[in-house]
């Protein structure tokens, strides 16, 4: 505690004096209560992917393991018992072919009247058994010749009927002049000897008929 002494007015001031020793500390107040959590701020933009590390090399191939050794050979069974004979094959095709064409150029077709072709090679025999072939063609082109019966959006051909020494081609249209006509004329038993030397031929197309039996 300091004293204060009373002066007079206008009085000299008395000398200052000594500060007094510095009190002790007091104790120390009870911690406040933690205050609350701020926000959280902003996620961090994602960092860029790392490059891929290179492919390590293949390891060696490891070696063949050795081959290992060749059995011995079996006993011989015993023989079966003969089997039965089979039956006799086809006689091959050979030259003995009977075949024969004939070309009737520059033919005139008509729906009133048959085309008549004369055909004297056409015996009682090939009628019974045998085959006729027609085709025919545009005169003067080399394009290949189509089979008959033919049709398209404006004219028909047909074989109308045949016989020992003809055949008769019918139409239903008119054409003067301007058609060639094919006949191939084969007997049963070369029919017979040609299918089987040359399986699946298609008779409707001139080209494989007149390549197997050589037709010129």
């Amino acid at each position: 505690m300091f004293s204060v002494s009373a002066c007079k007015k206008d009085g000299t001031n008395g000398a200052i004096g000594t500060t007094g020793a510095t009190g002790a500390d007091g104790a120390q107040g009870p911690q406040g209560d933690t205050g609350a959590q701020g926000p959280a701020g902003p996620q961090g933009a994602t960092g860029p992917t790392g490059p891929t590390g290179a492919t390590g090399a293949n390891g060696a191939t490891g070696a063949n393991g050795a081959t290992g050794a060749t059995g011995g050979t079996g006993a011989t069974g015993p023989q079966g018992p003969q089997g039965p004979q089979g039956p006799t094959g086809p006689t091959g095709a050979d030259g003995s072919v009977d075949v024969k064409s004939y070309l009737f150029t520059n033919q005139s077709v008509t729906y009133t009247l048959n085309t008549h072709l004369e055909l004297p090679a056409i015996s009682q025999a090939i009628v019974d058994s045998g085959v006729i072939l027609v085709y025919f063609r545009t005169t003067g082109t080399t394009t290949g010749y189509s089979a008959l019966p033919y049709s398209d959006t404006n004219r028909t051909l047909t074989v109308a009927d045949f016989g020992a020494g003809f055949v008769n081609i019918k139409a239903n249209y008119l054409q003067n002049g301007g058609l060639d006509f094919k006949v191939v004329i084969i007997s049963g038993g070369s029919l017979t000897t040609m299918k089987v030397a040359h399986p699946g031929i298609n008779l409707k197309n001139y080209s494989e008929v007149a390549t197997a039996l050589h037709i010129n």
